[in-house]
Protein backbone atom coordinates (compact mmCIF):
# COMPACT_ATOMS: atom_id res chain seq x y z
CA UNK A 1 0.00 0.00 0.00
CA UNK A 2 1.38 3.35 -1.08
CA UNK A 3 0.22 6.63 0.41
CA UNK A 4 0.75 9.91 -1.43
CA UNK A 5 0.32 13.34 0.14
CA UNK A 6 0.50 16.49 -1.97
CA UNK A 7 1.31 19.94 -0.66
CA UNK A 8 2.36 23.34 -1.96
CA UNK A 9 -0.81 24.48 -3.66
CA UNK A 10 -2.28 27.92 -3.14
CA UNK A 11 -3.35 31.19 -4.73
CA UNK A 12 -0.91 32.95 -7.03
CA UNK A 13 -1.13 35.74 -9.57
CA UNK A 14 -0.68 35.08 -13.26
CA UNK A 15 2.99 34.90 -14.12
CA UNK A 16 3.90 33.62 -10.67
CA UNK A 17 5.37 30.33 -9.54
CA UNK A 18 4.54 27.47 -7.21
CA UNK A 19 6.29 24.24 -6.32
CA UNK A 20 4.14 21.26 -5.52
CA UNK A 21 5.45 18.35 -3.48
CA UNK A 22 4.19 14.80 -3.20
CA UNK A 23 5.50 12.72 -0.32
CA UNK A 24 5.20 8.96 -0.64
CA UNK A 25 5.16 6.30 2.04
CA UNK A 26 4.84 2.54 1.82
CA UNK A 27 5.85 0.55 -1.23
CA UNK A 28 9.15 1.07 -3.02
CA UNK A 29 9.11 4.69 -4.15
CA UNK A 30 12.46 4.51 -5.88
CA UNK A 31 11.18 1.82 -8.26
CA UNK A 32 7.96 3.58 -9.22
CA UNK A 33 7.25 6.02 -12.03
CA UNK A 34 5.54 9.16 -10.79
CA UNK A 35 3.18 11.60 -12.47
CA UNK A 36 1.15 14.73 -11.93
CA UNK A 37 -2.38 15.15 -13.21
CA UNK A 38 -4.84 17.96 -12.77
CA UNK A 39 -8.59 18.41 -12.82
CA UNK A 40 -10.39 21.69 -13.31
CA UNK A 41 -14.07 22.12 -12.33
CA UNK A 42 -16.35 20.44 -14.81
CA UNK A 43 -13.47 18.86 -16.71
CA UNK A 44 -11.88 15.44 -16.82
CA UNK A 45 -8.65 14.71 -15.05
CA UNK A 46 -5.76 15.33 -17.44
CA UNK A 47 -2.11 14.41 -17.62
CA UNK A 48 0.45 17.08 -16.78
CA UNK A 49 3.88 15.46 -16.39
CA UNK A 50 5.55 12.15 -15.57
CA UNK A 51 8.98 10.97 -14.50
CA UNK A 52 10.58 7.54 -14.59
CA UNK A 53 11.76 5.87 -11.40
CA UNK A 54 15.40 6.59 -12.21
CA UNK A 55 14.57 10.14 -13.21
CA UNK A 56 16.13 9.84 -16.66
CA UNK A 57 12.89 10.01 -18.66
CA UNK A 58 10.23 12.70 -18.50
CA UNK A 59 7.06 13.48 -20.36
CA UNK A 60 5.05 16.70 -20.43
CA UNK A 61 1.79 17.66 -21.96
CA UNK A 62 2.14 20.41 -24.54
CA UNK A 63 0.44 23.14 -22.54
CA UNK A 64 3.04 23.02 -19.75
CA UNK A 65 6.22 22.41 -21.74
CA UNK A 66 8.81 25.04 -20.96
CA UNK A 67 6.89 26.22 -17.89
CA UNK A 68 6.65 23.19 -15.58
CA UNK A 69 9.37 20.80 -14.45
CA UNK A 70 8.95 17.47 -12.69
CA UNK A 71 11.70 16.10 -10.49
CA UNK A 72 12.17 13.60 -7.69
CA UNK A 73 14.35 12.98 -4.68
CA UNK A 74 14.42 9.27 -3.97
CA UNK A 75 16.23 9.86 -0.68
CA UNK A 76 13.18 11.79 0.52
CA UNK A 77 10.53 9.70 -1.29
CA UNK A 78 9.24 12.92 -2.80
CA UNK A 79 8.32 14.10 -6.28
CA UNK A 80 8.05 17.77 -7.17
CA UNK A 81 6.33 19.88 -9.78
CA UNK A 82 7.89 23.30 -10.29
CA UNK A 83 5.35 25.52 -12.01
CA UNK A 84 6.49 28.80 -13.53
CA UNK A 85 4.75 31.43 -15.64
CA UNK A 86 1.41 30.28 -14.30
CA UNK A 87 -1.74 31.14 -16.22
CA UNK A 88 -5.36 31.34 -15.05
CA UNK A 89 -6.09 28.24 -17.12
CA UNK A 90 -3.66 26.30 -14.90
CA UNK A 91 -6.21 26.59 -12.10
CA UNK A 92 -7.13 23.07 -10.98
CA UNK A 93 -6.71 20.46 -8.31
CA UNK A 94 -3.34 18.83 -8.86
CA UNK A 95 -2.88 15.15 -8.07
CA UNK A 96 0.22 13.02 -7.93
CA UNK A 97 0.03 9.38 -8.90
CA UNK A 98 2.30 6.38 -9.12
CA UNK A 99 2.61 3.21 -11.13
CA UNK A 100 4.88 0.18 -11.24
CA UNK A 101 4.63 0.13 -15.03
CA UNK A 102 7.94 0.68 -16.78
CA UNK A 103 6.47 2.90 -19.47
CA UNK A 104 5.66 6.54 -18.80
CA UNK A 105 1.90 6.63 -19.18
CA UNK A 106 -0.53 9.49 -19.67
CA UNK A 107 -3.57 7.33 -19.01
CA UNK A 108 -5.09 7.68 -15.55
CA UNK A 109 -6.05 4.01 -15.62
CA UNK A 110 -2.38 2.98 -15.59
CA UNK A 111 -1.80 4.52 -12.14
CA UNK A 112 -2.68 2.51 -9.07
CA UNK A 113 -2.21 5.00 -6.24
CA UNK A 114 -3.29 8.63 -6.02
CA UNK A 115 -2.94 11.47 -3.58
CA UNK A 116 -5.85 13.54 -2.31
CA UNK A 117 -4.94 16.54 -4.44
CA UNK A 118 -3.87 20.12 -3.78
CA UNK A 119 -5.68 23.19 -5.10
CA UNK A 120 -3.85 25.63 -7.36
CA UNK A 121 -5.62 28.87 -8.18
CA UNK A 122 -4.12 31.41 -10.56
CA UNK A 123 -5.69 34.84 -10.61
CA UNK A 124 -5.59 37.11 -13.63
Amino acid sequence: QVQLVESGGGLVQAGGSLRLSCAASGGTFSRRNMAWFRQAPGKEREFVAALSWKGERTSYTDFVKGRFAISRDNTKNTVYLQMNSLKPEDTAVYYCATTVNLAIDRDTMKYDYWGQGTQVTVSS
